[in-house]
């Protein structure tokens, strides 16, 4: 049996997509997995403010979501990574609850890192897809 890969790309793709060969989300089975997600401008390069950068990437992220026909609150997980997270984590998650949105909240992994390619936070999710 072949699996065809459904991927999903928004209209208004970065260049990182085609730099490092990865596709920005697959649809399976009724889920969304989205790549990590991080504020890079459309050049690929890192928004340098950390508030700036993670508003970006939810940007980018919800970009996808909606071109999958989804959004945010259709997501039931995430992972967060981010680098020095003592240091970064208050700004970040203040930054994360203007999209997070009402309770019940999804499922959430924050995992401190050394390396984001030049980023501070990245964000990956998995969402179900609406029927």
């Amino acid at each position: 049996m072949t699996s065809t890969r459904d991927a999903i790309f928004p209209a208004d793709r970065h260049e990182l997509y085609e730099r490092h060969r990865y596709s920005p989300a697959i649809r399976a089975n009724g889920f969304l997995f989205v790549s990590g997600q991080v504020g890079s401008r459309k050049d690929g390069s890192a928004e340098p403010d950390l508030a700036a950068q993670v508003r970006l990437a939810f940007t980018n992220l919800n970009a996808i979501l909606a071109e999958a026909g989804s959004s945010f609150e259709d997501v039931v997980d995430t992972t967060i990574f981010i680098i020095d997270p003592d240091s970064k984590f208050e700004t970040i998650w203040e930054v994360a609850a203007e999209y997070w949105g009402e309770a019940p909240y999804p499922t959430a992994t924050v995992i401190g890192v050394t390396w984001l390619s030049g980023f501070d936070f990245e964000i990956k999710v998995i969402a179900k897809l609406p029927q």
